[in-house]
């Protein structure tokens, strides 16, 4: 018990002292461009899900 008692003491302190947080506005950059990244990302996917459905349709009914 003593050990998980000193892991979480240091764990806090270290949150505390040693981690260097953002500021807010690096922070919405960065929450800009991983929105951003997502939305072009799922638009790829989309269009790549959109092109294998086409041509699959396409396979099935040339048979």
């Amino acid at each position: 018990m003593q050990k998980l008692t000193l892991f979480i003491k240091d764990s806090w302190s270290e949150m505390r002292y040693k981690v260097t947080w953002p500021t807010y506005s690096k922070l919405q950059n960065s929450s800009i461009l991983v929105l951003v990244a997502s939305l072009i990302f799922a638009i790829l996917i989309g269009i790549i899900d959109l092109a294998f459905e086409n041509a699959m349709e396409w396979f099935y009914n040339a048979f």
